[in-house]
C-alpha cells in the first residue's frame, strides 16, 4: 500500500495525539471549510438569506404587528377579511381577518424549530450508526445495514402521513417522524467514509501504539466524519421543513401553531388559493426561499470538503 506524505503527517499527528502531546479539535475540519464557503458567491447569498430568516424566527414575536390568532376589524366594526396589502397590513388579510404577515414570521419559528431538531436527531442517529457499522464491519455492518435497507423500502411520505395521523397533529409528532425517516442515507453516507478512513496508514498508526476502539472512533475517525454528517444535517433540514409544510398542507400540521404549509392549507380549503395572491405567495416563496438557501449553501460546502467537486 503506498504511503502519501499525507498519510505521514497524519501518522505523526495520530502519534502525537496518542502520547497526550497535542490535542485535536473535533470541529476543526467545519471551521476550516466555513472560512471557505465565506468566499463562494451563491454559498455567501445562501448563509446571508438563511441569517434573514434565522433572525426573523427568533425576533418573530417582536416583529409581528399582531396574533397571529387575532381576528381583525375594520374601521366600520365588520371583519377584516381578505383584505389586499396595505399600510395597516403590510401583507393583507386572510379569509378569517388574521394577519398574513404576523402568520408568517411565526411560520419561520415553526420551520426552524421542525428543521432543526429533526436534523440534530438524524445527524446524531446517523452519523452512530455509519460509524458502528463502518468501523467494527462484520456482523455489527451487516446488522445495522440490513436495518438500513428495511428502512429505506419505507415510502417516506405515505407513511409520515399516517404516522402523524395515528400519533396525533402536533410538532413533536412530526419532528420524530421525520427523525425516523431520514437518517437511512446519512448512515450509508457516513459508513462509506468510515470504511475508507479507518484503513489509513495515521489510523494503523493509532492502533499499533495501543489505542482502543473507542479511542480511535472518537479522536481519529470521527473529526473526519463530521464534515460529511454535517452536510448530511444540512441537507435534512432542508428535507424537515419541506416534509412539515407537506403535512401541514394537507391539514396534518400543529393545530395550536401556525406554519407556512398550515398557511397554503387554509387558502386552499377556504378557496381563496386563486385570488388571495397575497396570502399563499408569501408562504410559497418563504419556502422556496429558505430550502434553495439550504441546498445552495449544502452544495458549496460538498464542493469545498469533496476534493473531486473542486472548480480549478
Amino acid at each position: 500500500m503506498a504511503v502519501t506524505t499525507e498519510d505521514t503527517a497524519r501518522r505523526q499527528e495520530a502519534l502525537e495525539i496518542w502520547s497526550g502531546t497535542k490535542s485535536k479539535s473535533f470541529f476543526a475540519p467545519l471551521l476550516d471549510t466555513f472560512r471557505l464557503l465565506v468566499h463562494d458567491g451563491f454559498a455567501l447569498v445562501g448563509i446571508i438569506i438563511i441569517g434573514l430568516f434565522l433572525l426573523a424566527a427568533i425576533f418573530a414575536d417582536l416583529l409581528a404587528p399582531y396574533d397571529p390568532f387575532q381576528t381583525l376589524k375594520t374601521a366600520e366594526g365588520g371583519l377584516a377579511r381578505l383584505q389586499p396589502p396595505s399600510a395597516e397590513h403590510w401583507l393583507g388579510t386572510t379569509a378569517f381577518a388574521k394577519d398574513v404577515l404576523s402568520q408568517l414570521l411565526i411560520g419561520t419559528r415553526v420551520a426552524f424549530i421542525v428543521g432543526v431538531s429533526a436534523a440534530v436527531v438524524v445527524g446524531f442517529v446517523s452519523t452512530l450508526l455509519g460509524l458502528l457499522s463502518g468501523y467494527y464491519g462484520r456482523y455489527v455492518d451487516d446488522a445495522i445495514m440490513r436495518m438500513t435497507d428495511f428502512a429505506l423500502s419505507i415510502p417516506t411520505l405515505p407513511i409520515a402521513i399516517v404516522a402523524v395521523a395515528i400519533l396525533g397533529p402536533s410538532l413533536r409528532n412530526i419532528i420524530i417522524v421525520i427523525a425516523l425517516l431520514f437518517w437511512r442515507n446519512g448512515a450509508r453516507i457516513v459508513r462509506s467514509v468510515v470504511l475508507t478512513e479507518k484503513e489509513k496508514v495515521y489510523v494503523q498508526a493509532a492502533r499499533a501504539a495501543g489505542a482502543s476502539h473507542t479511542y480511535i472512533m472518537l479522536v481519529h475517525i470521527l473529526p473526519n466524519v463530521i464534515p460529511v454528517a454535517f452536510l448530511w444535517m444540512t441537507m435534512s433540514i432542508a428535507f424537515a421543513v419541506l416534509a412539515e409544510a407537506s403535512l401541514s398542507f394537507l391539514g396534518l400540521g400543529d393545530p395550536n401553531t401556525t406554519s407556512w404549509g398550515q398557511m397554503l392549507n387554509i387558502a386552499f380549503s377556504t378557496g381563496s388559493i386563486r385570488t388571495a395572491w397575497w396570502w399563499v405567495l408569501p408562504p410559497s416563496l418563504c419556502l422556496v426561499a429558505l430550502i434553495s438557501s439550504i441546498y445552495v449553501v449544502g452544495r458549496a460546502y460538498e464542493e469545498k470538503t469533496n476534493p473531486r467537486l473542486r472548480r480549478s
